[in-house]
């Protein structure tokens, strides 16, 4: 079994410049992908996106959606990428005023925009406002892990020891994993 100290050290990933609508973005293309498709499709966006010279997420509007699709961006997420970006124009994702949100209030905020769940909401809360107490409940990768390492089904009660920390223990077991969070930019 693999310890826990054999994550080594943990920090939050280098966060660029980019606007909070171009995260989520980012994050939604993430959503139930392995990370390797994610980087794949998320590279056609991004070839798109100059090839077309608008900047994400101003590249997702209606009449892009086909374009946007032949890069292997679903419907859904497509419709829910021209839904951030409406929200962007609508003045609804200040960043600052969201950073300033509790997780809880930043939540319900956020998952007001269609396509938005409570897995995208935490990978904001964790990577864009660096919220060090973030356990992604609903991650696949990071809940297989910590199951792995503490010999449970639910882990969610032994996480709840890592308060006020727990987003480093979620960045631990990606990179037990192998997620590098830092390659996606998350």
């Amino acid at each position: 079994m693999v310890g826990l100290s054999r994550a080594g050290p943990v920090d939050f990933p280098k966060r660029g410049r980019e606007r909070l609508s171009w995260f989520l973005c980012r994050t939604v293309n993430a959503q139930l992908l392995s990370a390797a498709a994610a980087r794949s499709i998320w590279g056609r966006v991004e070839d798109l996106s100059k090839a077309r010279a608008v900047a994400i997420p101003d590249l997702f509007t209606p009449r892009n959606t086909e374009a946007v699709r032949a890069c292997g961006v679903s419907r859904s997420k497509a419709k829910t990428m021209i839904g951030i970006r409406a929200a962007e124009r609508a003045g609804k994702l200040d960043a600052r005023a969201i950073r300033r949100m509790s997780v809880e209030a930043r939540t319900a905020h956020l998952s007001q925009l269609w396509g938005i769940g409570q897995w995208t909401c935490d990978i904001a809360s964790l990577f864009y406002c660096r919220e060090p107490d973030m356990w992604p409940e609903g991650d696949v990768a990071a809940q297989r892990m910590f199951r792995a390492l503490i010999g449970r089904r639910k882990p969610d009660r032994t996480a709840a020891r890592f308060v006020p920390y727990r987003s480093y223990l979620a960045l631990a077991m990606w990179r037990l994993v192998g997620i590098d969070r830092n390659e996606q930019s998350l």
